[in-house]
């Protein structure tokens, strides 16, 4: 269950990341970490990035080399991806709250005198 809804926030949080300011993958491994306190970390990250760029939805901004030869990729949202965010932000909150919803009524659906 923890895979798949990591798997299910992965590109929102890579978009939310780069509407925040330009970043690279590692980078934003590290800050997902860190914001999560460790709760999470993606095996996914890369591929997630990759299909987001394939959809037009972050661009790479710009490589740079750093002091041991290591070649940093930054990436920023685009105006698709800035759309496509609020999307599916509002999904997932519509999809969390809908499911919190429920789990508020333990114990109070049913009485017990109703059948199973």
């Amino acid at each position: 269950m923890r895979d798949a809804m990591k798997k299910a926030t992965t590109e929102m949080l890579v978009l939310f990341l780069l509407k925040q300011r330009p970043m690279y993958a590692y980078e934003m491994l590290q800050e997902i970490a860190r914001l999560s306190e460790n709760a999470l970390q993606f095996n996914t990250l890369y591929i997630a990035i990759y299909r987001l760029q394939d959809h037009g939805y972050i661009r790479e901004l710009e490589k740079v080399t750093t002091e041991g030869n290591r070649t940093r990729v930054y990436f920023s949202i685009t105006e698709p991806g800035l759309a496509y965010l609020e999307g599916i932000m509002a999904e997932y909150r519509l999809i969390v709250n809908a499911v919190d919803g429920i789990l508020k009524q333990d114990g109070a659906i049913y009485t017990k005198e109703e059948p199973v």
